[in-house]
């Protein structure tokens, strides 16, 4: 429950169906989830540019960009992890409703934390996208140093090492990204989003 009182949700002048129509295509969440160095950003933002350049509206909401200013209240145990995840899950929401395709980079742990954000979506608005990555391929990208300085007990609750991540049970994609070219997995998700009508 919400602290916020004597507060109405007012209803759109313009329908989410009318923003489909005028752009020539429905709207959805690509929810990017998987291990720190697993290429969730590199591939959420090459998906974000060939919508672009086949000029479709859609936009990328990146983990760490995002707290830097909406959630940078926010620490990285257990409880700030989950309501992290919650405040992307209501933002991505109002992009879905103004007629947008976007994509969430988010390592988003816990399952049911994902499962909650589901829940927020229609159906086949939320498509959950696994990138699925060995953690050694994971610590040998390791572009920001993150997982040496987890070991080494610098960085506490990082996922994989002092704090668990929890796989998709049943993600709509999966992508390998130690043997998926970066082309071969936007076509994959390119394709998906053509099988269910959404381009």
């Amino acid at each position: 429950m919400g602290k916020s009182t004597n507060i109405t949700w007012h209803k759109a002048t313009i329908t989410k169906q009318e923003r489909h129509r005028l752009n020539g295509h429905k709207s959805c969440v690509l929810w990017f989830t998987g291990l720190s160095g697993s290429g969730k950003s590199t591939l959420a933002n090459a998906v974000d540019r060939e919508l672009h350049d086949q000029q479709y509206k859609s936009y990328v909401l990146d983990g760490d960009n995002i707290r830097h200013g909406l959630n940078k209240d926010l620490s990285f145990n257990k409880e700030d992890r989950q309501e992290n995840i919650r405040r992307i899950g209501e933002v991505a929401k109002l992009f879905v409703d103004s007629g947008q395709i976007i994509s969430t980079a988010f390592i988003s742990p816990f399952r049911e934390d994902r499962d909650i954000v589901r829940g927020m979506f229609e159906p086949n608005e939320f498509i959950e996208v696994f990138v699925n990555c060995p953690m050694d391929v994971c610590e040998v990208r390791d572009p920001k140093g993150l997982y040496k300085k987890a070991r080494n007990g610098e960085i506490p609750n990082f996922t994989g090492i002092s704090s668990p991540y929890e796989a998709p049970a049943n993600p709509e994609i999966i992508i390998q990204t130690d043997t998926f070219s970066i082309d071969q997995s936007v076509e994959k998700i390119i394709s998906y989003l053509k099988s269910k009508k959404i381009l």
